[in-house]
């Protein structure tokens, strides 16, 4: 890591000459720094609170201290990950937190004394400024991902709603497109659900399915076969006339599948091969 960012122990040693110059200025830091950030749009939004601010401050303080200390070792880099992680949960925008890095490398900089070696030590600095904002990024970039993920995740359950309609028989009402990517999420749920369940009827109603062509059809025929192989026979309701007519004419061949007009229809038939039988009450 410190190689990527050509970092050598001389730059670290530059590093550490700075603190002893910067440290004992950190807090004419905090008050410039801060400063700046009350003209920011995310001060307001996350910093309006003075006991959350003397926090905030607090561990910035500390967050530097650190950094002049010169030693980059495993402890740091869990050090900066956490920063990245914090900074993803509270929804602090990766644009602001290199903002805040770049105002708060020039502030610093500009309070080192002049000498021979302060060129040297603003590119030792500047260095190490890199790999916190490289590990950081990458850390804020994996919280992020994961909520990405997690919120896929929820819509892909929302999407898939299979749903229990009576003892043995399970249904899930498709809306919208069938791409390849959402038919596997429909083939995992479904088939998890009849596993869980050990459903024997499985009624999938495509009456919201905005196209069928081929490759929708294919899906719908693997499904089929696959809860067949479960020991689950399988329904499909909603075949709407223009449905049934694109389907004739691309010649598709949907023989395997056992098709109602109807999910009135699927359910009678479903409930009929579970051996349920409603009966019509008449109210005197």
């Amino acid at each position: 890591m410190l190689s990527r960012h050509r970092i050598n122990a001389r730059d670290l040693e530059l590093v550490r000459a700075s603190g002893a110059e910067l440290l004992p200025r950190l807090d004419e830091y905090v008050e410039q720094f801060y400063a700046w950030l009350r003209q920011e749009p995310e001060f307001g939004q996350y910093f309006n609170d003075e006991t959350l601010l003397r926090h905030v401050q607090n561990m910035q303080v500390e967050y530097w201290k650190r950094f002049f200390i010169g030693v980059v070792d495993d402890s740091y880099v869990i050090n900066r990950r956490h920063v990245g992680e914090v900074h993803a949960r509270i929804g602090l925008s990766v644009a602001a937190y290199f903002a805040a890095m770049d105002i708060s490398l020039a502030m610093l900089t500009d309070m080192l004394p002049m000498s021979d070696t302060r060129y040297e030590t603003y590119r030792a600095i500047t260095k190490l400024i890199h790999l916190d904002t490289a590990v950081v990024t990458v850390s804020y970039n994996h919280i992020i991902n994961e909520k990405m993920a997690g919120q896929a995740q929820a819509l892909t359950e929302m999407s898939t709603p299979v749903t229990s309609v009576a003892e043995d028989v399970l249904m899930l009402p498709v809306v919208g497109l069938i791409d390849s990517r959402r038919a596997q999420e429909i083939l995992s749920s479904v088939l998890g659900r009849i596993a869980e369940t050990r459903a024997r009827v499985f009624i999938i109603d495509i009456s919201g399915v905005s196209v069928v062509d081929t490759a929708v059809a294919n899906h719908l025929i693997k499904l089929t076969r696959a809860t067949r192989l479960m020991g689950c026979k399988a329904l499909l309701s909603g075949l709407s006339p223009a449905i049934a007519q694109t389907i004739i004419e691309l010649g598709i061949d949907v023989s395997a599948i056992d098709t109602h007009a109807t999910l009135r229809d699927a359910l009678e038939e479903s409930l009929r091969l579970v051996g349920i039988k409603l009966v019509r009450s008449h109210n005197e």
